[in-house]
């Protein structure tokens, strides 16, 4: 960490050929980069002494010489106590109910329930993300105000409700017998942190609108991954959406009008960002798909996830003296004490409702309902928040959305055309 502070002043230059703008940048301890190194030297404290010790405990067969009271707790970290299911067709969804009252207007009331709990969650999400990281709190007429800056905060702040709420849910409901071992939650976990941390960081530099045309095209990425990690294959209209989505997405960023008082610098940053958020969050999608094969529910996983993500974020904010920093931050502006809180209530309600949709009413509705989210949180931060968005970049953004859907569409036709599929042949595993 201490030879950080003479390698990455000359980052930015060579990326870019100029200077980071002194309105941006007030110091190299606010630049993401450095953050971004810092924060993974906190991850790496953790993780590095907790590989050598489940190295250590394989090395020395444990689970046939162990003993004494850590015995269990070692067993279910390091080894885990069932092996992996012999066949799973989508080990990323849980079976779904089928409803036991054929009421038609039951269905629609708990459908409507469900869109409108995912709506309410997220877009409100979403407008409080855009908050908290683009404006300042306890501005005045003789004071400028500050912004909130630690997005690792944020990130801590949503996954200690997200564990706490998925903790209560499997004590209070029946689960399946747990047998994944531990472990294998810190790497879907520190993924997932650090795509949170780039979405967080990448508001600071690009649009709303941008970061969340840059989400659904995060189906490219999403589709590599799944082929590098689960040896997947897919269909020739998965690679059409997929094409549409980029086109459509290049519309909309080509068409916007280039804002002179923002540096090159700047949208390099947050194209970099983009990049990050996207490539950790799909190696996140596909590696607890992976983690399904063993027998556990949606929420199991979000607990275990989160378990380690508030190990990790903790740490690392301990270590940097960034709590502190930030609860001195929360005392100064109640307003962001109730922006930070209501954000991750929206985010741990969010993720509930997400598995109560997919178990009621599958995948392919859900989809849909999210689709929907992602055009209303872009027309409500530009009635907000003010953005503009050009004839073409709305064509981009229409064709975007055409592609989700007609994904949607597509997978479902042939997910009805596998289940007319003679016994012995298998359909093409998708995401």
């Amino acid at each position: 960490r201490f030879c950080l502070p003479l390698v990455l002043p000359s980052l930015p230059t060579m990326a870019t050929g100029e200077e980071i703008a002194p309105a941006l940048q007030d110091s190299w301890g606010d630049f993401w980069l450095f953050r971004f190194f810092v924060n993974a030297a906190g991850y790496a404290s953790i993780v590095v002494p907790g590989f050598l010790l489940i190295q250590y405990f394989k090395r020395r067969n444990y689970l046939e010489t162990g003993r004494g009271i850590c015995f269990p707790v070692i067993k279910s970290c390091v080894f885990g106590s069932e092996v992996k299911s012999v066949h799973q067709d989508d080990g990323s969804l849980p079976p779904r109910a089928e409803p036991a009252e054929s009421s038609t207007a039951r269905q629609v009331f708990k459908l409507l329930l469900c869109a409108a709990g995912l709506q309410a969650s997220y877009l409100t999400w979403g407008v409080l993300q855009e908050r908290v990281m683009t404006r300042t709190y306890g501005a005045t007429e003789t004071d400028p105000g500050e912004k909130f800056k630690d997005s690792q905060f944020l990130v801590f702040m949503n996954r200690i409700l997200a564990f706490t709420v998925a903790g209560l849910y499997c004590a209070l409901t029946k689960q399946p017998r747990h047998g994944a071992p531990m472990y294998k939650y810190s790497f879907a976990s520190l993924s997932n942190i650090l795509s949170s941390w780039c979405q967080y960081e990448a508001l600071k530099y690009i649009s709303f609108p941008t970061q969340v045309l840059a989400k659904a095209s995060k189906v490219i990425p999403v589709m590599m991954m799944g082929k590098l990690v689960s040896r997947k294959s897919y269909e020739y209209w998965e690679y059409l959406t997929a094409a549409l989505i980029s086109v459509g997405v290049s519309m909309f960023l080509l068409s916007s009008a280039p804002n002179r008082t923002v540096s090159t610098v700047t949208t390099f940053s947050g194209i970099v960002l983009l990049a990050g958020y996207i490539i950790f969050d799909s190696f996140t999608s596909n590696w607890q798909d992976a983690l399904f094969t063993y027998k556990m529910s949606p929420v199991q996983m979000m607990f275990g996830v989160n378990v380690f993500s508030c190990l990790f974020t903790v740490g690392s904010l301990l270590e940097q003296g960034a709590l502190l920093e930030s609860l001195r931050f929360m005392a100064r502006h109640s307003e962001f004490t109730a922006h930070a809180v209501l954000l991750s209530v929206c985010s741990a309600c969010g993720q509930l409702f997400i598995f109560y949709t997919i178990n009621q009413f599958g995948a392919a509705v859900f989809t849909i309902i999210m689709t929907l989210r992602q055009a209303f949180a872009i027309l409500l931060s530009c009635l907000i928040y003010g953005h503009t968005v050009t004839v073409v970049g709305g064509l981009g953004i229409a064709v975007v959305f055409m592609a989700l859907f007609l994904r949607v569409y597509a997978r479902s036709r042939m997910k009805k055309r596998s289940k007319k599929l003679p016994p012995g042949e298998t359909p093409v595993q998708k995401v």
